[in-house]
């Protein structure tokens, strides 16, 4: 029995990893089912708008900024060993719009939304709060995952916009000022690139779509660890380190998917 126990500790653990993916998956067409009340949430989808979006602006744009600082500092000084250091812009463009932007946005949802909502809808779980909603005929779904998941949805990809924008941006700065690209020429070459639709589209709307996917996401992983807390305040927690943790998992292996299917059908 002994030599067994290990194989019972794995087979535990997909059993335990199999129940927390079903849950969540049943969580979200639940949610989904309920868009039909949608209006009638409006006040509680912009509160969470409000939480979850806009507070997150200043530090996703200060990330952005540098980012973009960096991308054309480190990308331009190889592109100059090249003499082509004019195509620093369409570069940056490309990494942030189709790459960086909504995996950067993401991650910092992730962290600072993510965790959130676990752990205030971990506590009311544990304060048997969402027990009371039950008793008095209330969906938790309806009343709490649904508006942050609608929340999420919306504004990843505005954030991710307003990323981009800055990125290059920045990028376009360190760009003139160390590695030696007129303004003129820097966005004179994204323009160029942009001429192309197709082009336009995959770069921007890839990178939206995206985005999108990884906002439900969050909010999905965050609400699902909050509604199976227990244990109080040390449940709280892990749940809170639990949904940080699987959003950053599921985040990668949906952005490879993701980008392996938008390559193979624009390419």
């Amino acid at each position: 029995m002994i030599l067994l126990r290990p194989f019972e500790a794995i087979g535990s653990q997909i059993l335990d990893t199999a129940f927390k993916a079903g849950y969540s998956l049943t969580l979200f067409l639940r949610s989904v089912a309920c868009l039909g009340g949608i209006f009638e949430k409006r006040k509680s989808i912009a509160s969470q708008l409000y939480i979850c979006g806009v507070q997150s602006v200043g530090i996703t744009l200060v990330v952005a900024l540098f980012t973009g600082m960096i991308l054309a500092l480190q990308t331009g000084l190889v592109l100059q060993r090249y003499n082509i250091e004019g195509f620093l812009g369409t570069v940056i463009l490309v990494t942030l719009c189709r790459e960086m932007g909504p995996f950067m946005c993401a991650f910092i949802l992730a962290g600072r939304v993510g965790s959130a909502m676990a752990a205030e809808i971990g506590t009311m779980n544990v304060s048997e709060e969402v027990d009371a909603l039950r008793v008095m005929s209330i969906d938790p779904v309806r009343f709490l995952v649904m508006p942050r998941i609608i929340s999420l949805v919306i504004f990843a990809p505005v954030l991710t916009v307003f990323t981009n924008f800055v990125g290059v941006l920045g990028g376009s700065i360190v760009a003139n000022l160390q590695i030696g690209v007129e303004y003129s020429v820097y966005f004179g070459k994204i323009f160029e690139y942009l001429e192309d639709p197709k082009t336009t589209l995959e770069i921007f709307y890839g990178g939206l779509f995206k985005s999108a996917v990884f906002g439900c996401t969050i909010a999905v992983i965050g609400c699902s660890n909050g509604l199976r807390t227990s244990q109080g305040a040390v449940g709280v927690g892990k749940a809170s380190r639990k949904a940080v943790v699987d959003s950053f998992l599921f985040i990668l292996m949906l952005n490879y998917f993701m980008s392996s299917v938008i390559n193979r059908f624009f390419y």
